[in-house]
């Protein structure tokens, strides 16, 4: 599905030939392995502060933990585990700071993972210019 003349943005044969290249870097990997979970945690604060529904972060927990386990089994359920581990945490948290600090240090969070994904696009933006 490319753009006529053969490329360009909506190339998906070549977005998934970047990504798959950029998630088997080794030190990717690692800065994934490292950095999703604050990034779960973050979004489970958010939940417990703001929730959609009663119990929502509990179920977004329950949801992805399935998830992980339906991929692998064995590293699926440490998935889970670590998923169960930052809904603990996102709940002490989020009862020890309350809703109106809460909110502040969300704030706050976005603007560092903002960041973080603004660099990602211009490295993709650079990967594709070549």
């Amino acid at each position: 599905l490319a753009m006529a003349g053969g490329g360009g943005f909506l190339d998906l044969e070549r977005h998934f030939a970047f990504y798959g290249a950029y998630h088997s870097n080794p030190v990717n990997v690692f800065i994934h392995a490292l950095f999703v979970w604050p990034i779960f945690l973050t979004a489970l604060l958010l939940l417990h502060l703001a929730a959609p529904f009663p119990r929502a972060a509990a179920v977004f927990t329950a949801v992805y933990g399935a998830f992980y386990v339906s991929l692998d089994r064995r590293s699926g359920a440490l998935a889970a585990l670590l998923c169960l581990l930052c809904w603990a945490a996102s709940s002490a948290l989020a009862a020890r700071l309350g809703f109106s600090v809460g909110w502040k240090a969300m704030c706050a969070e976005f603007l560092w993972w903002g960041k973080g994904f603004l660099e990602f696009v211009v490295i993709f933006v650079q990967q594709h210019q070549r």
